[in-house]
Order: C-alpha cells, then structure tokens, then sequence
C-alpha cells in the first residue's frame, strides 16, 4: 500500500483520538456488487507523541465500518465492554474497549504488514464516542453498501 500521499487540507471523514480516516471515494465507481462495489480508497492516518504513521489505498471495505458501527452502537449505550475494527487487508486493526469507566483506543496501522508494525494506545474521553459514532454513520449514508453478500 501507499505510504506517500499528504495528509489532506480537510477535515477527515471520521477521527478517534489520533487515529484520522478521509475518504477520497470507490475504488471501483461502477461496481454494483457486495466484494468490488464497497471498497474505499482511503488515507488512514495515525499519530502521537511524535510517531505517525499512514497508508492510503483501497485497504477499508463498506462491510467493516458498518460491522464497527453496529458494534460501537450498544457500547456507547452500556458504557462497558469493546467494538473491533477487523479489516480483510492487512494495514488496520483496532479496539475500543471500556471498563471501569476508562475508554481504551489500541489501533494497529501498518503501510508494509511484512515488515512493520506500529500499535498505537490511547486513552478515549467517552463523550468523543457520539461523534465518533455519527460520523462513521455519515460516511455509510455518503457511501451505502452495494449489492449483497452470498450467502446473505
């Protein structure tokens, strides 16, 4: 995956502590079905205390962040237990687990899953998690998914 592009001059399609995705579109425009038509092309962007890391590509499926969400949804309501983000490509992986009242961000973010690997851990104020929440809703709205999974 690509490891060179700019962080954009906009302001990211969705943002969780130092963890930033903008959403540059499909990767396959005309696609209709569930596997090419839900594939976004991305720049997700990692970043704290003076490390960063980013990888840009069509790394995120539609059917991950709408699982996330649906998972990230009773979390904000209980106030306990975590939501995963697990992605078919190998570059992202993350966690947000609460317990106790301390929410608890771990993201793994690597350009080169061969020979890299950078893990990231932050510590999450619970009241980021609505606009967290709302802005993975909006890109689903932007972006609906297409066509159905077999099987489904």
């Amino acid at each position: 995956m690509s490891n060179d592009q700019h962080i954009p001059h906009g302001p990211p399609a969705f943002k969780l502590a130092g963890f930033c995705v903008w959403v540059f579109g499909r990767e396959f425009e005309a696609a209709e079905d569930y596997w090419d038509g839900n594939w976004l092309r991305v720049l997700a962007h990692c970043g704290a205390q003076g490390a960063e890391v980013r990888v840009s590509g069509p790394i995120l499926h539609l059917s991950e962040i709408r699982r996330w969400l649906d998972k990230l949804l009773p979390l904000q309501k209980t106030l306990k237990g975590s939501a995963e983000l697990s992605c078919l490509e190998p570059y992202l992986r993350g966690k947000l687990s609460i317990k106790g009242g301390r929410s608890t961000f771990m993201l793994g973010i690597t350009p080169d899953h061969l020979t890299q690997r950078h893990k990231f851990k932050f510590e999450v104020d619970q009241s980021h998690l609505c606009a967290f929440i709302a802005d993975l809703e909006r890109v689903l709205v932007e972006y609906p998914l297409r066509g159905r999974r077999a099987g489904n």
